[in-house]
């Protein structure tokens, strides 16, 4: 009997830690939850009116990086740019898009022949996103965030 009662007493005692219940703050919750986060993609990319009937989320992003190259591309053709030698380039564009849709070119790699033949180029190059349409920030679970990519675009000069 003796043997029951210490047994008993023993595993009320030990019992008693599973009552206990954790107590979590509101900022270890969120703590865990921003390092759940992916913080490299967004939930919605940039986006211009003509992408709108647009569905897939690669497809809307497809849409913006074409809306914005044809944009560019159709800028430069308008512009008389005249060269001594022919022109065939890459130009990796950076740019960033702001939580309010502002875009800005924040880098252009233009290769050393392109600078020298149209030493105008960033010019043209700001001056063809000061005439884009209005932009439609990045979104991610709900709230416009900043986005950074990187665009190239063909200048074939002859």
């Amino acid at each position: 009997m003796k043997q029951i009662c210490v047994f008993l007493s023993v595993l009320m005692l030990c019992s008693c830690e599973y009552f206990n219940v954790k107590k979590t703050s509101s900022e270890a919750i969120l703590k865990e939850e921003l390092q759940t986060f992916n913080w490299n993609d967004v939930d919605a990319y940039p986006s211009f009116s003509e992408c709108d009937s647009v569905e897939t989320k690669t497809d809307k992003k497809s849409c913006f990086e074409n809306v914005l190259t044809l944009h560019i591309w159709e800028f430069l053709q308008r512009e008389k740019i005249v060269v001594t030698k022919d022109v065939s380039d890459t130009i990796i564009l950076s740019f960033r898009v702001s939580e309010t849709g502002d875009l800005k070119l924040s880098n252009a790699k233009i290769d050393s022949v392109t600078r020298r033949e149209i030493p105008e180029i960033e010019k043209l190059l700001y001056k063809s996103l000061e005439q884009l349409p209005p932009v439609f920030p990045a979104t991610k679970r709900g709230q416009q965030v900043k986005t950074e990519f990187q665009l190239p675009i063909i200048i074939d000069i002859q």
